[in-house]
C-alpha cells in the first residue's frame, strides 16, 4: 500500500481523535484529518507547530516517519520508532552479531548496485557509461579498492553537464537539492529499517558515533541516483533553483511514489524500500545472502 506524505508548511497544533491525525491551522483555525494509518511521511517544516504526546505515540505506533525541519526549512531529525516489530529482539541478535566477512559482502553488493544504477542513470541521458560499468563489475567484498570513489569523480563530473558541478553538502546549488532529497530519502529507509525490525544505527560500513543513522546512510545508496535524476530534470527544466521553494519541494517528495524495479517486480519506492530492509534482515539472520536492492526502470527515466 501507498502511504501518504504530508507537508506542513504552516504553523499548525497535531493531535489524534478516533484514530485520526488532526492537523489544525493556529491562523485560520481550520482542522483536517487524515487516518493516521494511511500515513507514511509527515513533514514538519514551519517551527510553530506544536503537538500533543498522544499524536506522537500514535504516529510512531503506525510506524510513520516524523521528519522536523531546522529554520532553513531542511530535514534535520526525525521520530524513530524501536518497538516496530514482533521480534524485536531477536532481530536487534541478529544484526548485532554480524560477522565482518558477512558486512564485507554486503557492502560489495551495495555498492555495484548504486554503480550500476548511476550507469543506467547515465545511459538514459545519453551519456558515457562504460567507465562506470567497469566500476560495477570490479566492486570487491568491502569495496577495497575503492571503485565507489572512482565511479563518484567521473559520475558528479558529466551528471549536470554544461553546468560546472562539484558535489558538496555545503556548496552552491543545485546541490541544496541534492540535500533534501537525500535527507528524504535517508528518513524513508530509516522508516522501512525500523519496520523490519532492525536498528538504523549499526551500520555495515558507515560507522560514527555521532550518527544515529548509520545503517540507513549505507543502505540508501543504491536508492541515491532516483533523487539525481530528479534533481537532473529540475535544473535543466527550471531556470532559478537556488531557493528551495515549496513547489521544488513537492516534486523532490515524488521520489517517494516513483515506480522501481526489483527481481523483476514494479512497485512504488517506499515500497521497494521495505522489500529491501526485509531481505536486509534476513540476510542478517542467514536466510538469504543478497540484498534486494532496485534498479532502474528505463520507462520511468
Amino acid at each position: 500500500m501507498i502511504k501518504r506524505t504530508l507537508f506542513i508548511s504552516n504553523p499548525c497544533h497535531v493531535s489524534t481523535k478516533f484514530n485520526q491525525l488532526v492537523l489544525k491551522n493556529k491562523k485560520t483555525g481550520e482542522e483536517k484529518q487524515t487516518p493516521i494509518e494511511d500515513v507514511g511521511f509527515v513533514i514538519f517544516e514551519h517551527e510553530e507547530c506544536t503537538f500533543s504526546l498522544q499524536a506522537i505515540h500514535h504516529l510512531n505506533l503506525n510506524n510513520v516517519a516524523a521528519i522536523f525541519c531546522n529554520e532553513k526549512h531542511l530535514p534535520t531529525s526525525m521520530l524513530l520508532n524501536l518497538e516496530s516489530n514482533d521480534i524485536q529482539s531477536q532481530l536487534f541478535a541478529h544484526q548485532i552479531n554480524a560477522t565482518e566477512p558477512t558486512k564485507k559482502k554486503l557492502w560489495q553488493q551495495t555498492i555495484k548496485y548504486k554503480i550500476r544504477n548511476q550507469s543506467l542513470l547515465f545511459e538514459h541521458l545519453r551519456k558515457p557509461n562504460e567507465f562506470l560499468k567497469r566500476c560495477a563489475e570490479n566492486v570487491k567484498s568491502g569495496d577495497t579498492t575503492n571503485e565507489e570513489a572512482k565511479a563518484s569523480r567521473f559520475y558528479w563530473a558529466s551528471l549536470f553537464e554544461p553546468l560546472e558541478f562539484s558535489r558538496d553538502r555545503f556548496g552552491l546549488p543545485p546541490n541544496n537539492l541534492l540535500n533534501y532529497g537525500y535527507a528524504i530519502l535517508r528518513a524513508g529507509v530509516a522508516r522501512a529499517l525500523a519496520g523490519s525490525g532492525l536498528l538504523p544505527t549499526l551500520g555495515i560500513h558507515h560507522h560514527n558515533k555521532y550518527n544515529a543513522y548509520c545503517l540507513a546512510d549505507d543502505i540508501m545508496e543504491p536508492y541515491r541516483p532516483f533523487v539525481d535524476r530528479l534533481v537532473h530534470d529540475i535544473i535543466h527544466d527550471t531556470q532559478d533553483y537556488a531557493e528551495l521553494t515549496t513547489d521544488l519541494k513537492a516534486r523532490i517528495l515524488s521520489v517517494l511514489t516513483i515506480d522501481i524495479c526489483i527481481n523483476d517486480s514494479t512497485s512504488p519506492l517506499m515500497v521497494g524500500l521495505s522489500q529491501t530492509t526485509a531481505s536486509l534482515a534476513e540476510c542478517f539472520a542467514g536466510e538469504r545472502k543478497t540484498i534486494k536492492y532496485p534498479e532502474f526502470l528505463q520507462s520511468n527515466l
